[in-house]
């Protein structure tokens, strides 16, 4: 599951390493999200598509 940070609105994974107090799950990627490139942190680094998130 996505979870998004409440400071600066990034998305990460339920793993992530930078994950903080403050994020919130979401229950899909937003809109301007396209491609796993827009996706900025390292922790989208182990997936290879949007489809496998």
């Amino acid at each position: 599951m996505p979870f998004m940070s409440d400071s600066d609105f990034s998305v990460h994974d339920d793993d992530c390493e930078k994950q903080a107090s403050g994020w919130m799950p979401i229950s899909s990627l937003p809109d301007e999200v396209s491609d796993i490139d827009d996706l900025d942190c390292e922790c989208w680094d182990d997936y290879d598509s949007l489809a496998e998130i």
